[in-house]
């Protein structure tokens, strides 16, 4: 095998000692959506800037895996996020429903894993979401090819600011809308002091209910 030089630059000596919290199983919801719900709540209320932004992985059809930030909108059953469905993400999702999303906190010292099967959400339910958002918001939706190759940024500029002027209700298209993962598994990691980080797991089992286990760092 041949060795190659691996550059060593100043971030890698970038190190932070977790010493905020533990995690005991004893500590958590024995409902996982509950207790990420309580999670999300303690960063909300510690100011973290956007508190809901999760990382959702998906795969491509040749297998190729990709990530991407995405912001959760709703917990019911499952996670719920919002996206054109003709993007790259949708297109992954179409072709394999299978996906998983992670939290991160960082000065709360916790991040949270999420991994199960994706389905669209009712028609209804999106299109009440794309009305609630912000006029500008919902014309980004509509006009933006989301993942295609566009001319310029000034296209998309000069697009917007044309259905602006229009001051016409912009309806939710059908191209945009919601997806639900709904879990099969959850983990929740606590920071710790020396690497002795807490790893709390929900595998979902066959009726429905939870296993809870602890994981080694």
């Amino acid at each position: 095998m041949t060795r190659t030089n691996i550059e060593f630059t100043q971030w890698i000596q970038i190190r932070k000692e977790y010493t905020r919290d533990q995690l005991a199983i004893g500590d958590v919801n024995d409902e996982p959506l509950d207790q990420l719900k309580s999670w999300l709540s303690d960063a909300v209320k510690n100011g973290v800037e956007e508190p809901n932004a999760m990382v959702l992985g998906t795969v491509d059809p040749s297998g190729q895996p990709d990530t991407r930030v995405v912001l959760l909108k709703g917990l019911d059953h499952g996670l719920i996020f919002f996206t054109n469905y003709q993007s790259k993400k949708g297109g992954d999702l179409e072709h394999t429903p299978k996906a998983c999303v992670n939290f991160f906190w960082p000065g709360l010292e916790r991040q949270v894993r999420v991994a199960g099967i994706t389905e669209k959400i009712d028609r209804i339910h999106s299109c009440e979401y794309f009305d609630s958002r912000p006029k500008g918001s919902q014309i980004s939706a509509s006009l933006s090819p989301q993942s295609q190759i566009i001319e310029s940024k000034e296209w998309l500029i000069a697009e917007h600011h044309k259905a602006q002027s229009r001051q016409e209700k912009i309806s939710c298209p059908d191209t945009w809308g919601g997806y639900r993962l709904k879990p099969h598994l959850f983990e929740f990691w606590q920071g710790c002091r020396n690497r002795l980080h807490d790893r709390i797991c929900f595998p979902a089992k066959d009726d429905g209910t939870w296993h809870i286990f602890r994981k080694a760092p």
